[in-house]
């Protein structure tokens, strides 16, 4: 064990504590302005605030030019604040006369009333202390419902003034206007960073950035308004971005005293009402039971950074130091959460961390029990998450290796001598309680965290680690031609883009197109993913799966080179999305037809990697973008980083859950049991895309069609699919092929792995789906869709499936001589089948 050698942090222990001493040493009061009730001249008192009116006002603010308006037809439900407003028409200004530096607490209430001006209409934009806030911005008249946007904007001592700059030939307006000054020490300026990679290091200098909230969230509780809250803020409860709903269940509300302390949260950070419930693990339900995660998926902006905030309170233990659990943000950064390392049982605390989202477009959540605990459980009380609008401001201090935590959380205000010496020896107590602490080991991630990327592990690999020398050095390409090929990386050739990768056209010394996927040089992310795909790629080749021509693995580089596909991803031609495409973006319309092709090969592709050998294939993380089309519409399967051998054969493997938020197999994601099966489920979402031409997750939509899955298949349940297909496909699918294609997805959605198809199953269901499309009349027996295909029609010597005939191959060039990737079309199959009684 470590030995602790008090001489060695006290010092450092001192100086944080004075310089925090220095803030907090007076004591937080409410303030009472600014609130301002904009375009009235008179005053409204709202939640204990007093908005006063700005027209003709005394106080200690000035408007530049604008104009006051108010409502002719104020709404019944309309507050008094929302009745009036200030219209700018040219760039004006709020002045205010600061007192104190430091970080203000700024929100903008717009209500878009429609007379005797539509406010709907403005386009504007609004700035303060040089910062842009809002960009573009327009109030959609949404059942008349108002929006608040909330900022935390650093603020010296001066004049401070937010500025309002309409759009050509539009307006701007705001109804109401607090700011105020948040509590002393209420950001740190040092935050630990993680990412979709895991721990990056530590952000400084937050203090100088502009935070916009994006969600604040009451774990386990009700909505909570302004009006209960210590800062007038609004929380909302969570079920909304729960993963698995069935995970977790709310605690009770707590209804003793909390027991604020010393290094943890104070009244302001968070009411009561969010330390005083939680969502904590279903214990009561059998997946919680084998240390399932609890895991929330919010949706932001890719390649941002986010201040995070979670909130805890144990008011769930019985006893002292009975709960410790695993906290995590996206699968890669993990921490222990021990409340008695921190401040005790029933009394709250809070954590902070700078997130980068990359490319991901969301921010994962994860709580999880830890095995050595008495009480195996997990819990959350609340959580925040706001941009960073300047994000750039920001310093990173890197880590070269995990280190064990060393941080401070002090929170409230010191006064008086014998104050002081108490709270020392609180802090050096709990530092050496926290020097104790142990970062969460990887075996203890047992959930899936990702959302619209894939979930993994990556192995990172210095500057120094060895390449992949031991692989088939008979596809590596030098790096010169790489820089060749791709004119230096140029990034009018790039097709396509990741967090720790890029992916380029580009054309080889002999002519032929490739594209060139490159992870970011010296990052060491996806090392085991890099060399997982060349040896499954090096050994197999068939005609729905992407060929690899290459791999460079020279001055640290990890680069990939596949085939060239002209159409990209099938996900592009089904919905709009943020890929690039290599073509024109007006793409034509997918017909049915095509989209059945596109199902079938795809199967055939897949089918081939779980039976092509002895062992066989499981992909891992089939979805929509990693199914290519190239320029004749054939569907081809990519991306085999995340790929496993063993299949069926082995009914229990024991592993690391991989694969992307909305494509997981609940068993596989519950028991961490891997088969082919997994593959089906996944390939089952992908019908249903294909069908509906949405993402198989929409946080955006209503709580019942947020999962495309959930939803789609309880419109199956009603035989009423046909209301929900995508509306280009209206009218145009044949009635038997949309069941049978219906009765085809619900069975590889089946919960249980054993009772889904297998792949080669499923081909011959789709090629099924396809003939009824294409036929006129069939006897009644057999236009009836609800018994499968390959029972009702007999064979005449028909080998539909193509993997029997591609053995998997060790070495590239024998498969290349041997293989040349066809497979049956379903026309070639059907035109050898039988139908009775066919007219």
């Amino acid at each position: 064990m470590e030995k602790l050698h008090l001489h060695r942090f006290l010092f450092p222990l001192l100086l944080v504590y004075f310089s925090s001493h220095l803030l907090l040493s007076s004591a937080y009061t409410l303030p009472h302005e600014y609130f301002i009730n904009c375009g009235s001249s008179s005053n409204t008192t709202v939640n204990g605030r007093i908005f006063v009116g700005d027209v003709n006002s005394g106080s200690s603010f000035s408007v530049g030019r604008s104009s006051p308006v108010k409502d002719d037809n104020p709404s019944t439900a309309a507050y008094p604040l929302y009745q009036t407003a200030r219209i700018f028409r040219q760039e004006s200004f709020y002045e205010f006369q600061t007192t104190v530096s430091g970080t203000y607490l700024i929100r903008f209430h717009f209500y878009p009333f429609s007379s005797p001006t539509n406010l709907a209409d403005a386009l504007f934009d609004v700035s303060a202390s040089g910062f842009s806030l809002l960009s573009n911005f327009r109030v959609a008249n949404s059942s008349n419902s108002h929006v608040m946007k909330e900022f935390a904007v650093p603020v010296q001592v001066e004049n401070f003034r937010i500025d309002f700059t309409p759009q050509e030939s539009s307006f701007g307006f705001v109804n109401a206007i607090e700011v105020f000054p948040a509590p002393n020490g209420f950001f740190p300026d040092r935050v630990v960073g993680a990412n979709p990679a895991g721990h990056s290091g530590t952000y400084k200098g937050v203090l100088s950035q502009v935070l916009y909230t994006i969600h604040r969230i009451n774990v386990g509780g009700l909505t909570i308004t302004p009006d209960n809250d210590t800062l007038w803020r609004s929380w909302i409860p969570d079920d909304a971005y729960l993963y698995f709903s069935d995970a977790a269940k709310n605690n009770e509300l707590y209804s003793d005293k909390l027991k604020y302390q010393v290094g943890g949260s104070t009244t302001y950070s968070a009411p009561d009402h969010v330390y005083r419930t939680a969502k904590e693990l279903n214990t009561n339900d059998s997946i919680s039971s084998n240390f399932f995660n609890v895991t929330w998926n919010f949706i932001v902006n890719k390649n941002s950074l986010y201040f995070v905030r979670v909130h805890f309170c144990d008011i769930i233990s019985q006893s002292p130091n009975a709960l410790v659990f695993n906290f995590y943000i996206y699968s890669k950064y993990g921490e222990e959460i021990n409340p008695y390392n921190v401040t005790g049982r029933v009394a709250p605390f809070y954590y902070d961390y700078i997130v980068d989202s990359y490319d991901s477009g969301y921010v994962n959540i994860s709580i999880g029990p830890r095995e050595e605990s008495k009480t195996r459980t997990a819990f959350l009380n609340g959580l925040e998450i706001m941009e960073l609008i300047e994000g750039s401001g920001l310093v990173l201090v890197p880590i070269s290796k995990p280190k064990k935590k060393f941080r401070f959380v002090i929170v409230g205000s010191v006064v008086g001598g014998a104050a002081f010496a108490f709270n020392l020896m609180g802090v050096i107590l709990w530092s050496l309680k926290r020097r104790k602490s142990k970062r969460v080991k990887t075996v203890d991630w047992i959930g899936p965290l990702h959302g619209g990327r894939s979930v993994s592990r990556t192995t990172n690999r210095t500057a120094n680690t060895s390449s992949v020398a031991s692989l088939n050095l008979g596809l590596k390409i030098p790096f010169s031609e790489i820089l060749l090929a791709t004119s230096n990386f140029n990034t009018e050739l790039m097709i396509g883009e990741g967090g720790f990768r890029k992916v380029y056209q580009g054309t080889l010394w002999d002519g032929k197109k490739v594209a060139v996927k490159r992870s970011q040089p010296g990052h060491g992310q996806g090392f085991s993913e890099f060399q997982t795909e060349i040896i499954v790629l090096s050994k197999v080749r068939h005609r729905h799966l992407v060929s690899l021509i290459g791999y460079c693995d020279e001055r640290h580089e990890m680069i990939l080179v596949y085939e060239f596909m002209e159409r990209g991803t099938l996900r592009h031609h089904l919905y709009n999305s943020n890929e690039r495409c290599t073509t024109s973006p007006s793409q034509p319309q997918l017909s049915w037809e095509q989209r059945l092709e596109i199902c079938i090969g795809s199967a055939c592709g897949l089918d081939y990697l779980h039976t092509g050998s002895d062992r066989g294939i499981i992909h891992r993380d089939v979805k929509s973008t990693n199914i290519l089309l190239d320029e004749n519409y054939v569907a081809k399967v990519a991306d085999f980083g995340l790929s496993k051998s063993g299949t069926s054969d082995q009914s229990n493997v024991s592993t690391d859950v991989k694969g992307s938020f909305g494509y997981l197999d609940p068993e596989y994601f519950r028991w961490l049991q891997l088969t082919d099966k997994s593959d089906v489920y996944s390939f089952g979402v992908v019908l249903l895309e294909m069908l509906c031409a949405r993402p198989v997750i929409n946080n955006s939509l209503p709580m019942e069609e947020i999962n495309l899955a959930e939803w789609t298949m309880s419109w199956q349940k009603k035989g009423q699919l046909e209301k929900i297909v995508d509306p280009f496909l209206v009218g145009k699918i044949n009635s038997n092929s949309l069941r049978k294609f219906g009765e085809t997805a619900e069975k590889c959605l089946k919960d249980c792995g054993a009772d889904r198809p297998t792949m080669r199953d499923l081909l011959w269901d789709l090629k099924y789906a396809l003939e009824l499309q294409h036929a006129t009349t069939l006897e009644e027996g057999y236009v009836n869709s609800t018994t499968d295909a390959s029972s009702e029609m007999p064979l005449l010597g028909v080998q539909c499936l193509p993997s029997s005939s591609f053995p998997l191959m060790e070495k590239d060039d024998a498969a290349r001589e041997n293989d040349d990737g066809s497979d049956p079309t379903a026309s070639d199959v059907f035109s050898q089948l039988r139908i009775i009684g066919a007219r």
